[in-house]
């Protein structure tokens, strides 16, 4: 067994998982103390570093990619103090970390883990139930339903859709994309049949984030859908431009629903007079 203890949080390998647990130290990110103990079975792994600096090191894991749903629903956004396969090493325990590289290398060799991506998701994702507040709206997932609350932040024209609540059988994609420089970030569901090129200040199945502390966490919430949505090496799910402009003809409440949201995006001046005029036509056909 091999074991490193920072203030930074504590790893442990025993020959066949990792158990990574982050420190109580006021540095520690928010996500990561959220996120909790991860253990990463072994066959998870594509590798292992250690990089040291003058004042601190860091110990690094690689997943393999495909093995963790918060790696994927993350899309490497994550930034280095939120990366829970990221380790501050102390100056003086340099000797410990290499010596635990080792000891994963070596594992990694004996048992012949390959590299190549995984087929399956081999981590099981945040655990649920979890609810997340940030930016202009509350996510709540209970494993089954996702549920997004408003704010007094959100845009009317979001806002006046009210709660949402989402089946996750009826979700084939979800993408997390944290705030950069002047760019706000967003929580964006794809919803079967009612995918949508609104913006998220717009989208109601999206909360729109402006890179305030709790953001991260939004992340994790994707994650947790993530991980019960078909792994990304099964079949894609086709979402067509027709799918992008109206719902199934034989969903009467949707298309109503539809009209709606256009008037609503034609008001705020996300549509065009064109573009809403030809949108409510393709809509009205279907009625």
């Amino acid at each position: 067994m091999a074991e490193i203890i920072q203030r930074d949080g504590t790893w442990v390998f025993d020959g066949d998982a990792l158990r990574l647990t982050p420190g109580r130290d006021r540095n520690v990110s928010l996500l990561r103390r959220a996120l909790g103990e991860l253990v990463v079975p072994l066959g998870a792994l594509a590798g292992i570093s250690f990089e040291q600096g003058k004042k601190s090191g860091r110990l690094r894991l690689r997943l393999r990619d495909g093995a963790d749903p918060l790696l994927h629903a993350s899309g490497g956004r994550l930034t280095e103090p939120n990366d829970p396969y990221q380790l501050l090493v102390e100056s003086d325990r340099y000797g410990v970390a290499e010596y635990f590289t080792d000891e994963v290398r070596n594992a990694l060799l004996l048992d012949k883990v390959p590299s190549d991506p995984a087929d399956q998701y081999l981590l099981p994702g945040p655990p649920v139930p979890l609810s997340v507040s940030a930016g202009d709206g509350t996510v709540s997932f209970d494993g089954e339903q996702i549920r997004l609350e408003w704010n007094w932040k959100t845009e009317d024209a979001k806002a006046a859709a009210g709660t949402r609540t989402l089946a996750v059988t009826d979700v084939v994609a979800v993408e997390w994309q944290p705030a950069a420089g002047l760019e706000n970030g967003h929580l964006r569901f794809t919803v079967r049949d009612a995918a949508t090129k609104a913006p998220p200040k717009y989208d109601p199945n999206s909360v729109e984030l402006w890179g305030f502390k709790k953001d991260p966490l939004m992340a994790l919430v994707a994650a947790a859908v993530q991980a019960r949505l078909p792994h990304p090496s099964a079949a894609p799910v086709d979402v067509s431009p027709k799918q992008l402009e109206e719902p199934p003809r034989d969903d009467h409440d949707a298309l109503l629903r539809r009209l709606r949201e256009l008037g609503e995006l034609h008001r705020t001046g996300v549509l065009t007079d064109e573009e809403f005029t030809m949108a409510k036509q393709a809509v009205l056909k279907r009625l």
